[in-house]
């Protein structure tokens, strides 16, 4: 129980630290986090689309 207690304990104290490093991102970082996201999506989703046509072509 004790053990228990402390790792609780130690976790308030992390997410303490990191909440007092936390800052909003400006315009030009939210914008390029968001392009790299879309990007990344489009990706898969991409490669996914590309595989599913390759596997329907082949086991016809």
């Amino acid at each position: 129980m004790k053990e228990t207690i402390s790792k609780i304990k130690s976790f308030i104290i992390r997410c303490k630290r990191v909440w007092h490093v936390l800052r909003k991102p400006t315009k030009e970082e939210f914008k390029q986090v968001s392009t790299i996201s879309a990007l990344g999506i489009l990706l898969i989703g991409l490669f996914g689309f590309i595989l599913s046509i390759i596997v329907k072509f082949l086991f016809r």
